[in-house]
């Protein structure tokens, strides 16, 4: 293990429990200068669309079934609540998976390759990945700007239909700014990395370039 490398850094995409099962600490980037403000910028806002995200959804749900339950009536809105919500989370998790280097990946050629074209191959992959995503993420908005002009709104919360959807492209731009940041990752360091902040995973009796 190189000095200087933290555990979350160092751990195998095979083996899921050390990074999933660790305890929560703020994330710091490792990226240099202007870089690494934006990959902490990106990781917060994450944290925050995420957190918010869950915890809406898991008081309105209780509400409503508690409002069923206990005093015969349901919250007129859940439903529609939650689905805005599922949007918000499902968008902000993309990005965050990303981070996390927890994306399927189809890996059979590129594991087969020695350090140096799969260094290569991993910021091809990085910087298409950004294109396609970042494209999502303008069709998306053009999306938003033609709901918008239709005028329509939520039957229940009464609010246009446009804004249940920002979270959207906002997920789609996050997820590509943190594949760009990726393939930079991988240009200045020696190092082949899966995201910004999760090395490519090693067999025991494998060692770093």
């Amino acid at each position: 293990m190189t000095d200087g490398k933290s555990t979350s850094q160092l751990q195998s995409q095979t083996d899921t429990t050390g990074t999933d099962d660790a305890p929560g600490e703020v994330y710091r980037s490792s990226l240099p200068g202007v870089l690494g403000t934006v990959d902490t910028a990106i990781s917060r806002v994450e944290s925050v669309m995420l957190a918010v995200g869950v915890l809406l959804m898991a008081a309105n749900t209780i509400a409503n079934v508690v409002g069923r339950y206990v005093f015969q009536t349901s919250l007129y809105f859940s439903e529609e609540l939650n689905s805005i919500l599922i949007i918000l989370i499902t968008f902000a998790g993309i990005s965050y998976a990303a981070r996390q280097g927890r994306h399927i990946r189809m890996s059979a050629i590129f594991d087969m390759l020695p350090p140096g074209p799969r260094k290569v191959l991993m910021v091809f992959i990085s910087v298409v990945t950004a294109v396609f995503m970042l494209g999502l993420a303008w069709y998306s908005f053009e999306y938003i700007l033609t709901q918008a002009g239709r005028g329509r709104v939520l039957p229940a919360l009464q609010i246009p239909v446009w804004l249940t959807l920002v979270w959207v492209p906002v997920g789609f731009f996050m997820t590509g700014l943190q594949y760009l940041l990726t393939a930079i990752k991988n240009m200045i360091e020696k190092d082949i990395y899966l995201s910004t902040n999760v090395l490519e995973g090693y067999d025991d009796n494998e060692m770093e370039i």
